[in-house]
């Protein structure tokens, strides 16, 4: 895999963060607030509309591939 970033990678353009886990915590406190008092069902089809669009931002398929394989990397069988 050459494109996709797997360390951590996380902040606010033109900021340095003062620890550096800081802003993947962010991301987590976000995500989870996102996701407070929706059903198991809405929460599936969050996390499916935030796939697309993260996606859609990215736009590169050679790193989509890369990322789709590093997710199922390990579960399951093997498509």
């Amino acid at each position: 895999m050459d494109h996709l970033i797997t360390q951590p990678h996380f902040g606010r353009a033109g900021q340095a963060p003062l620890r550096a886990y800081s802003p993947g915590d962010d991301f987590y406190e976000m995500l989870i607030e996102t996701h407070r008092g929706l059903s198991d069902d809405d929460s599936r089809l969050v996390n499916a509309r935030l796939v697309l669009l993260l996606a859609n931002h990215v736009g590169d398929l050679d790193v989509l591939r890369e990322a789709l394989q590093a997710a199922r990397a390990g579960i399951g069988s093997a498509p």
